[in-house]
């Protein structure tokens, strides 16, 4: 659940602390959490509030159950992006939470970037296949998309719980997944209880996916199972029968750097080519990558940063067309105006129900994308081509 300071005028003067420790409070009392995550706003950043001094105050005041937790990190608006601050958040978690003893356990970390509860399933699915233990946090899975059973339960039964996050500390690795949203909290937790850390592209896409199950057999001591080969051979077989409706394409994205790193790598590794892509989310990183993986295509164009937003990316694609639009629910306008071929990607979507339980990680996640970017192609095929070129069959 959520709930609000609410910020009147009076606490843009005098401070939000009464308004926060009363909203402690209360959801203590009233909705009984484990913990209440507390996060900023650009108002309360602005005239200096205090998180430390006003959590403080609440546990003086008894507004904090004992065994229970307030954690808080600071996510102003005008600082990085909404990934920004879910790394923030993600890196509180660890400093809140994980502790170590003399004693490591034979358990990996998994930190998740920014994601869809399905892709974070398919990542434990992977894991589980390889018998590996894992600890993955932050963790939506049985919690945005938890089944709907007939009984009303406050908080889902899915997630890391507090326990889990605790023992983090004594866990033998970890892998973060996702420079931008990850990287913090893996640097945290190896400062806090040495804990040795690797971070990586999130698995879209084979080459992706194969780099992260080497290093999970690595950091396990475990092989990769030839069922998870079986399943990789697959998606090459679907990328291979359809290779002529994929060569060449030239296709522009948009999103959270963290997955077009590894989306960009996917749609050049099937002859794709990848034109244009922007990212909101500022840092270095992701320039340099694009420029390693967009090096064999000269007429790529790649931004990041404030200035690198839906105009720019659509005044790219006046210049010049493309064949396809990848991206969140705010590229159908795009893709509107220029009758292009759009598939969803990125989290959340908000126009279209279901991508909370269909994965794009992983070797499946990434034939279910493959399967989208045909599905789009082919149907526009049909809408838009003569008469005589309607084909019932492939």
């Amino acid at each position: 659940m959520a709930g609000t300071s609410s910020f009147s005028e009076g606490s843009s003067v005098f401070g939000g602390s009464a308004n926060l420790v009363t909203a402690i409070d209360n959801m203590f009392s009233i909705y009984k959490p484990e913990v209440i995550a507390v996060h900023t706003t650009c108002l309360s950043e602005t005239i200096g509030d205090d998180l430390v001094q006003i959590v403080s105050k609440a546990q003086d005041d008894g507004c904090i159950p004992e065994g229970k937790h307030v954690i808080h990190c600071s996510t102003p608006s005008y600082v990085g992006s909404h990934v920004t601050g879910y790394a923030n958040q993600v890196t509180a978690f660890v400093k809140s939470f994980s502790k170590a003893t003399p004693k490591k356990r034979n358990v990996i970390n998994l930190i998740a970037g920014w994601m869809e509860p399905s892709d974070m399933a398919e990542i434990k699915r992977l894991t589980k296949v390889m018998e590996a233990r894992t600890i993955m946090f932050p963790d939506m899975t049985g919690v945005l998309d938890a089944p709907l059973d007939g009984h009303y339960k406050m908080y889902p039964k899915g997630g890391t719980t507090v326990a889990d996050l605790i023992l983090t500390g004594d866990s033998k690795y970890t892998i973060g997944l996702g420079q931008y949203s990850t990287e913090d909290a893996c640097i945290k937790l190896e400062n806090k209880c040495k804990v040795k850390f690797e971070v990586m592209d999130i698995p879209i896409g084979f080459k992706a996916t194969d780099r992260f199950l080497m290093s999970m057999s690595r950091a396990a001591n475990l092989p990769i199972p030839e069922t998870l080969s079986d399943e990789r051979g697959k998606l090459i077989d679907l990328i291979a029968d359809n290779a002529k409706y994929l060569y060449g394409k030239r296709v522009a994205l948009f999103g959270d750097p963290d997955t077009l790193i590894p989306l960009t790598e996917f749609l050049v590794s099937i002859d794709m080519k990848p034109v244009y892509i922007v990212t909101g989310t500022p840092g270095k990183y992701f320039d340099e990558r694009m420029t390693e993986i967009l090096k064999d295509i000269p007429e790529a164009k790649f931004k990041s940063g404030e200035m690198a937003d839906m105009f720019q990316l659509h005044q790219w694609i006046k210049q010049e067309g493309v064949d396809l639009l990848i991206g969140n629910t705010y590229g159908k306008y795009i893709a509107r105006d220029e009758d292009l071929p759009f598939v969803r990607f990125g989290f959340p979507i908000a126009d279209r129900p279901g991508h909370n339980y269909f994965a794009k990680t992983g070797y499946d996640g990434a034939a279910n994308l493959t399967k989208q970017i045909l599905d789009v192609f082919l149907d526009h095929f049909d809408r838009t081509c003569p008469e005589e070129k309607v084909e019932f069959q492939l």
